[in-house]
């Protein structure tokens, strides 16, 4: 398509200075240059095509052949083919060896997004979505982190999901300026939830109720993803170990604060990122 560029070194470097400020940031000084270098590789493609999904700029059909373009880059370079705006992923892929249909699967829960608005998605949709747009990031950095196979994929699919779910109770407003809903469709009707414009649901103060449920469920993920670390699995835990700590906190004063409104934004300082940091990202 007209316009589609490459992401060149200088925008990658844009894409780490924009991160800085974050717990991402933090978790990848943990790592060694190298397999740094690969997660803001990773990260930048992530922003890109989640950009694709967000921007609004154009039509569902427009942003659809974008997403598409990707798709045809990512197959090129594990083709072994000129890759367009994937060319940058080579190295990564040539060093670390992440899968092919990881990178597409977080295309294809983009793809989700520009399909529709989604609002209030049952169970399986959801957890189809928190799949792509998360764990499947996960399971490329997993092989960046030289976590194997077994014990990395079932780090991705609970740390991701615990990840995802804590970032849908932290946006509710963020999404719902863009006319999306993705709390479970079953939570909001047992809360008594009307399901019809996202933002009048917002206003409604049982959806709470709703999200102390979704709540629950990021705390299990937590859980098994803190059990899977703690067995010492083979590679570099530091930075999920740290990503945990950082969004379980979240989560924790999001739960004490309640979503019912007015919501406020749940920030960490940076002298407590500083602190869990020092606490959880210099553990073995």
């Amino acid at each position: 398509m007209a316009g589609e560029k490459h992401i060149s070194a200088p925008e990658i470097e844009a894409v780490r200075r924009k991160a800085a400020k974050s717990s991402f940031y933090a978790a990848m000084r943990l790592m060694p240059e190298q397999a740094r270098i690969s997660m803001f590789a990773i990260y930048a493609f992530c922003r890109a095509v989640d950009d694709i999904a967000d921007d609004g700029v154009g039509s569902r059909e427009d942003r659809h052949a974008r997403l598409e373009l990707w798709r045809a880059d990512i197959a090129a370079l594990y083709d072994g083919r000129p890759a367009g705006k994937a060319a940058f992923l080579a190295d990564t892929v040539k060093q670390f060896h992440p899968r092919r249909e990881d990178f597409l699967a977080v295309i294809d829960g983009m793809a989700m997004d520009v399909a529709e608005d989604l609002v209030a998605p049952d169970f399986s949709t959801l957890d189809l979505y928190c799949d792509r747009v998360a764990s499947a990031v996960g399971r490329l950095s997993i092989k960046v982190f030289g976590m194997e196979d077994g014990p990395g994929f079932a780090l991705a699919h609970h740390l991701g999901r615990a990840l995802q779910l804590t970032n849908i109770l932290r946006d509710l407003d963020e999404d719902g300026t863009l006319h999306r809903l993705y709390l479970p469709r079953s939570y909001l009707l047992d809360a008594g939830v009307t399901i019809g414009e996202p933002k009048e649901a917002l206003s409604d103060p049982r959806i709470d109720q709703a999200c102390k449920r979704v709540a629950l469920q990021a705390h299990t993920h937590y859980s098994q993803a803190a059990a899977i670390m703690a067995s010492r699995p083979k590679g570099n835990i530091r930075a999920p170990r740290l990503m945990s700590a950082v969004y379980e906190e979240i989560l924790t004063r999001m739960e004490a604060q309640g979503w019912a409104m007015p919501r406020a934004r749940v920030r960490l300082s940076k002298w407590r990122l500083i602190g869990i940091v020092l606490r959880r990202g210099l553990m073995a």
